[in-house]
């Protein structure tokens, strides 16, 4: 027999009104404010709940985030029921306590691009794109509230003062800088974009005004601090006999909102490394850090892109030759050598494949996806959807970030549901929304087009093509022109992961080496080197002392003679 169920939809209750009414006050801004403005409520004042909202160690922390246009001082902006968040999704699913609660406000500037796109972004302040701690973005202070969905609420919440500018870095014996107007990235935005750099130089250099240098250009995130942190006022600490004792990664500084491991680097503490650059022993070299800092990112992936602008133009024809005029260097190929790590992983390799005859190799460390049938655990060119796997009865859900025991933690859609909180049009300045901005081609309104649909997933095969055929798909890149690059790539290319990436970027490493390794006329003759077992993000199988060394070595391989006087104690 089959029963027939009908069913009658009961009338919704009135639900009492959940907001929260923002404003800010006209001493902390004169004039009318467009951006996203953001609400973070956290159960703890252990730090400002601004800081444990930037943090992925704090990725639950309740955000809720809307858009602002022209709002002006003392006009309320409602964030109420209907304002999407994450992890909770409404104001009405916070359960019913007392919290602590600040606004901040993420303010944008319009900028008339060259290519005819008037688009709302927010300008770098040379802070890295960090929305909590950006000069100028409007803060709150912090208040306790007792919340109760069921009996409803209605807060008022007073923006009272704008984040004051960043101190700026002073030149040292060891560490200098180095900041400008980009010509190129200026001209393309409409708005003034810098660029800088941030050199670690080594023993004797004052004292040997004869001496030229070869250069570790280090690639990652956006950081004034000396590069593979070098610091020589740290002190002795104690360190384990173990073989893989656990430090801070130097070759990834840490961003906020990037889930970046602890590295596994053997027994060098950064005083280890200070004594190490230090000593006689030492190879004298130059190591340099890029700030390039984008409008979608605290990092360019210093490549052109449609989107971001052409940061490979001005990092090659602006910012190499300034920092290079600025600095004594072996302005030779076989003395410029490429590392970094994630991000900067990706970069390195980029800029080595790109730009063959320029540098002399590059060590890369887990880098970003090398390999787009291999973005992370998607195919964009074959998969249909970015968030789930197909299946009658069973969609299994697409991993972002797993444990190094391989427990999954983090799906795609999670990701992007926070990413949207954080910004929309992809502006949340977070890891899928550079990777489509940096790649993707720019949409109607001016603003990425998004690979993949955001409510539901489902991937835009248009905008996967764009960027193999632009060339973002380095593996891509590097099997359709190796009859081409080859012989100029020989020997340069060196590859390092852990077998446990916790981003799967290890996936896209090993069809990497499925090309090379079978590579012919000519074979490419580097490297690729993999941590196991259980070796997550950030695993570095050397010191960075070694790592130089190893560079250092290479480069004086590859020198034709000693003339250029590196050499000395």
């Amino acid at each position: 027999m089959l029963w027939v169920v009908t069913l009658t939809a009961a009338s919704p209750q009135q639900q009492p009104d959940t907001k929260f009414e923002i404003s800010f006050l006209r001493s902390a801004r004169g004039t009318p404010v467009t951006g996203r403005l953001l609400l973070i409520v956290t159960q703890t004042n252990a730090q400002e709940p601004r800081f444990q909202a930037g943090d992925w160690d704090n990725v639950l922390v309740p955000l809720f985030g809307v858009d602002v246009s022209q709002l002006s001082p003392g006009a309320p902006a409602v964030i109420d029921a209907s304002t999407p968040g994450f992890p909770v999704r409404s104001l009405r699913q916070l359960p019913k306590g007392d919290y602590y609660i600040q606004a901040i406000l993420n303010v944008y500037s319009e900028c008339q691009r060259s290519d005819g796109h008037h688009v709302w972004v927010h300008l770098d302040q040379w802070e890295g794109q960090q929305f909590n701690n950006s000069p100028g973005n409007l803060i709150s202070d912090v208040e306790r509230v007792h919340l109760d969905p069921e009996l409803g609420y209605t807060i008022p919440l007073t923006m009272k003062r704008a984040l004051p500018p960043v101190e700026p870095v002073q030149d040292t014996e060891w560490v200098r800088h180095i900041k400008f107007k980009s010509k190129l990235l200026s001209n393309f935005w409409g708005c003034p974009i810098y660029l800088g750099a941030t050199a670690l130089v080594p023993k004797g250099y004052d004292s040997h005004p004869a001496a030229h240098y070869p250069v570790v250009y280090l690639q990652g995130h956006f950081s004034l601090e000396a590069p593979f942190g070098f610091d020589p006022n740290a002190k002795p600490t104690p360190t384990t006999s173990h073989p893989e004792s656990k430090h801070l990664n130097t070759m990834e500084p840490h961003r906020p909102l990037a889930l970046v491991n602890q590295a596994l680097v053997r027994n060098e503490t950064p005083y280890e490394f200070y004594k190490a650059w230090v000593s006689e022993k030492f190879p004298r070299v130059i190591v340099v850090t890029f700030q390039h800092p984008t409008p979608y990112y605290d990092d360019s992936y210093a490549v052109n892109s449609a989107n971001v602008g052409p940061y490979g133009d001005a990092i090659m024809q602006e910012l190499i030759p300034a920092f290079e005029k600025s600095f004594r260097t072996i302005r030779k190929p076989y003395a410029r050598v490429l590392t970094g790590g994630s991000t900067g992983g990706w970069e390195s390799l980029a800029l080595q494949i790109q730009h063959p005859d320029f540098f002399g190799g590059t060590w890369s460390f887990y880098p970003d996806p090398i390999d787009f049938s291999r973005w992370g655990l998607v195919n964009i060119y074959e998969d249909e959807n970015y968030y789930q796997l197909p299946g009658q009865w069973l969609q299994p859900q697409r991993y972002f970030f797993r444990s190094a025991e391989g427990q999954p933690q983090l799906t795609n859609r999670q990701l992007t549901e926070l990413e949207s909180v954080l910004g929309s049009r992809l502006r949340s300045a977070e890891q899928f929304a550079i990777w489509q901005a940096v790649y993707g081609p720019v949409g109607d309104d001016g603003y990425p087009k998004p690979l993949y649909d955001i409510a539901t997933g489902k991937i835009d095969k248009s905008v996967a093509l764009y960027m193999r055929e632009h060339g973002y798909d380095l593996r891509y890149y590097l099997e359709n022109n190796w009859s081409k690059l080859g012989s100029a790539l020989v020997g340069k290319i060196h590859i390092i992961s852990g077998d446990m990436d916790n981003f799967y970027l290890n996936l896209a490493v090993y069809r990497m080496e499925d090309f090379l390794a079978n590579s012919r006329d000519p074979y490419y003759d580097g490297s690729f080197q993999y941590g196991r077992p259980m070796k997550g993000h950030g695993w570095q199988p050397t010191t960075n002392y070694e790592l130089i060394v190893t560079m250092a070595n290479q480069i004086e391989r590859n020198s034709p003679s000693r003339e250029d006087r590196w050499h000395y104690k």
